[in-house]
């Protein structure tokens, strides 16, 4: 037996929850049908939303010749296939699922399609589009966001399954926390609701369902795009200083359970957003996630709690982040910077090569060329003044410099 996701399936816009400004009454969508005039289009939004089900309904509607393509796994080969077989009718429909990964030179064999309507294309994606979709193929499709799937949304299209599939009927609580289990997801909400179903009429209660569906099922797509998506949030939350959102997105990257994965995060963040506001961050959290590597999960959870208040909690800086991404970008633009000649390792010990050991002179420090000519006096390295180690650097390196000049 076909699963019940793919058993109700909408075969009508009547059927779709949650998406009226694309295909309610007056939705825009629906007024192409109506009007019967088709135009490429991107469809974005999270994951079990129903792009593929509109998709498939207009494909179904319009009397035109309809192929799907997945950018992910299907070839340029198979494209030119559609292509081929677009010449033969006015137009066809070409569905394209995530869409954001097509590769360039895909792109550009089916720019021309697109651009003299012979191929009608439907893009689909859970990016962004304005960021992860080529410009020239954007520029030719109207752009369309789906709607995100409420709990009520759930709700009422769970209680519409179970009156097409002659169900027993289920307590509110439990389409409730079918409904925040699923993240709202659609299609998870649907399974979740098939294996319910194995309950006995009499057996049918809050306890025996969380049983029988487990842990929450967290939107994760089968690439684990939305798991990078709550690891970035984590991270913004602990350069913005609020340790309770980090933590928030800390919990659920444990309910995955990645320890490794987690670990780098924190240890990215210690030495690029806090750096040399709180110089002590990178060894303690380093020594905490070694800690969380030894206990594993669940006890994991404490020494990394642990890393997200303190990194939250401390001066920042992007001081030393900043200074490398110039130096490196500089190597980038600048060709046959020589090393000034009296650091090179060789023994010049006179005239203006002469090399000045800095041991030699008060405070360790005296005044000559290091870096190359064509960077003389260039600065990379800017002490910010949040922490009190940093300023104690302003404060050092000015106090060294001003001496060295009298």
């Amino acid at each position: 037996m076909k699963p019940l996701a793919y058993r109700i399936r909408p075969k009508s816009f009547d059927e779709i929850v949650g998406q009226d400004h694309l295909v309610g009454k007056n939705g825009v969508i629906t007024k192409m049908l109506n009007q019967n005039k088709l135009f490429s289009m991107i469809l974005y939004g999270e994951a079990g939303c129903g792009k593929t089900t509109i998709a498939e309904i207009i494909a179904s509607q319009f009397p035109l010749t309809s192929y799907s393509f997945n950018a992910s796994t299907d070839t340029k080969a198979k494209l030119k296939d559609i292509t081929d077989g677009a010449k033969y009718h006015e137009n066809t429909i070409c569905i394209i699922d995530e869409i954001h990964r097509m590769k360039k030179d895909v792109q550009d064999f089916l720019l021309p399609f697109v651009e003299n309507g012979e191929l009608i294309i439907i893009g689909l994606t859970t990016e962004n589009p304005y960021r992860s979709i080529n410009p020239a193929i954007r520029s030719r499709c109207h752009i369309y966001r789906m709607n995100e799937i409420t709990k009520d949304d759930v709700i009422k299209l769970l209680e519409k399954a179970i009156i097409s599939e002659k169900y027993n009927e289920l307590p509110r609580d439990i389409l409730e926390y079918i409904a925040i289990t699923s993240s709202c997801e659609i299609r998870s909400a649907l399974n979740m609701l098939e294996v319910i179903e194995m309950l006995d009429k009499e057996d049918l209660n809050l306890e025996n369902a969380k049983k029988l569906i487990g842990k929450k099922a967290f939107q994760l797509d089968d690439k684990g795009e939305y798991y990078y998506d709550i690891a970035s949030a984590m991270i913004k939350s602990i350069r913005g200083s609020d340790p309770d959102a980090a933590l928030h997105y800390l919990a659920r990257l444990l309910e995955i359970g990645d320890i490794e994965f987690i670990s780098r995060r924190l240890l990215c963040s210690a030495y690029e957003d806090i750096g040399l506001g709180n110089p002590n961050i990178g060894p303690r959290v380093w020594a905490a996630t070694e800690a969380a590597r030894a206990l594993g999960l669940p006890e994991a959870r404490l020494p990394l709690a642990y890393a997200v208040v303190d990194l939250a909690t401390s001066p920042k800086s992007n001081s030393t982040y900043v200074a490398i991404n110039d130096a490196i970008k500089d190597l980038e633009t600048l060709t046959s910077m020589k090393i000034p000649p009296h650091i090179l390792n060789k023994e010049l010990k006179s005239g203006k090569y002469e090399y000045k050991y800095p041991h030699d002179y008060k405070n360790g420090y005296v005044i000559q060329q290091y870096l190359p000519d064509e960077l003389l006096n260039k600065v990379y390295y800017k002490p910010k003044d949040t922490g009190s180690y940093e300023r104690g650097i302003t404060e050092y390196m000015k106090k060294i410099k001003s001496e060295a000049k009298k």
